[in-house]
């Protein structure tokens, strides 16, 4: 009798031990998201970078079942927040959201920054996209993209545009322009676009490429007039408004945000933030708080968000180098 349980309890133990080697072990992502997430923002608290990530952070929380924390870390245009994400753990509580600045322009224009932009990090999700609207003063005898592309072919270095600065979104998507439909125009920096407008609507200066959330409500109430917007298709934000492409087949310039890990983030757990980034951008209210900012949700896969980012940085350098443009 001894003996019969003794060959039963060997028998046991040998089918336990066997399960317990081919049972996959618990894996990180299985209890994933177990503490709270960060996601750092790189740019100050009450900007719209800011702004757009506490809409999507809470979302996001929802739909991944914890809490998503924003921890803003502003400073060099956006490199002291994406090299600290570029260096935290690769276990997915460390996420960032980064802009066309960070990944983009940025080391296209400064190849000195602290972090690889395409080998630092892991692409996750893009988010959004925010274009320029081409405005002019009501003075101007333009009163469409083609027209006003005509008059400075008429007029080369006459005109002039006003930007944000040197090496900004606003003087590369002007430089562009001007690359594109072969027009010289003089180019005037301000420290923003905000301290440029008081020149513009006076008639001062004859174009500016601005953000669409700060340039559309001096549209809206009659100060200045719209020509196209920067996106290759027609935004909803403005569905009547043309696109710069539509006279220059191809002509495409946003501001876009777009989700990383740090490099290393296993695909199990990339999937399933990306999941869940998808899902928080498909919700309406999320929809109606980007519009609001003038951005629109995009989504997509992680490859699809690299290849784009890739083909952007790539344009930018190509600008930066052929227009001899510096951040100074």
């Amino acid at each position: 009798m001894k003996r019969t349980h003794i060959i039963i309890a060997a028998s046991i133990f040998a089918t336990f031990t066997a399960f317990a080697q081919t049972a996959p072990p618990a894996t990180a992502a299985s209890t994933y998201p177990a503490r709270p997430i960060r996601m750092i923002v790189p740019f100050p608290a009450g900007g719209a970078t800011d702004i757009l990530a506490r809409a999507l952070s809470q979302k996001l929380g929802e739909k991944i079942g914890q809490t998503v924390v924003v921890d803003n870390r502003p400073g060099a245009g956006g490199t002291i927040g994406a090299d600290a994400a570029s260096k935290a753990a690769p276990d997915g509580y460390t996420l960032l959201l980064a802009t066309s600045s960070t990944h983009s322009i940025g080391p296209a224009i400064n190849p000195k920054i602290p972090y690889n932009a395409e080998t630092d990090f892991t692409p996750i999700g893009y988010v959004a996209s925010s274009p320029n609207i081409v405005l002019v003063p009501n003075s101007s005898p333009a009163r469409s993209m083609r027209e006003f592309t005509d008059h400075a072919r008429k007029n080369p270095g006459r005109l002039n545009y006003a930007s944000s600065g040197n090496g900004t979104i606003v003087h590369l998507t002007t430089e562009y322009y001007k690359a594109q439909s072969g027009t010289f125009i003089l180019h005037i920096p301000y420290r923003g676009t905000a301290l440029a407008m008081p020149d513009l609507i006076s008639g001062k200066l004859d174009v500016l490429f601005d953000s669409f959330v700060t340039g559309m409500p001096h549209v809206k109430d009659g100060k200045l007039r719209a020509l196209a917007v920067t996106s290759l298709k027609r935004t909803a934000l403005a569905p009547d408004l043309p696109t710069v492409s539509e006279s220059l087949p191809g002509f495409e310039s946003v501001t876009w945000f777009g989700v990383y890990g740090p490099k290393g983030l296993n695909a199990e757990l990339t999937t399933r933030v990306n999941q869940a980034l998808n899902a928080a951008l498909a919700d309406a209210d999320v929809k109606e708080r980007f519009a609001r900012l003038g951005a629109e949700p995009t989504g997509g896969t992680p490859q699809a968000f690299a290849a784009m980012v890739r083909a952007d940085n790539a344009k930018w350098k190509k600008i930066i180098a052929e227009r001899k443009i510096t951040a100074e």
